[in-house]
């Protein structure tokens, strides 16, 4: 991996580098392309998926509620609010 494209896929992911740093960037980025490469390299086809490492059951409880509702109290807190709800500012146009 070159420092150009170093300074693109820094540039796409919003991150700032520092230029002194580039070449420490090109190890890392090299290093764990490397890794995805062996980690698609190994073969998976007859291995069944699991839901969870370990052979155990999930323990099951009712589906009760557990606390009251506090929507009032908590809306206190809000600095702006509508309908009950909080307002926040617009984070994608």
């Amino acid at each position: 991996m070159d420092a150009t494209t170093v300074k693109k896929v820094a540039h796409l992911a919003r991150i700032e580098i520092n230029e002194d740093n580039i070449n420490q960037y090109q190890d890392d980025l090299s290093n764990i392309f490397s890794m995805i490469d062996r980690l698609e390299a190994l073969e998976i086809h007859d291995i069944e998926p699991l839901n969870h490492p370990l052979e155990m059951t999930q323990r099951l409880r009712q589906d009760t509620v557990t606390e009251n509702d506090q929507r009032e109290q908590l809306m206190q807190n809000a600095p702006e609010k509508a309908d009950g709800m909080f307002l926040v500012p617009t984070v994608i146009e």
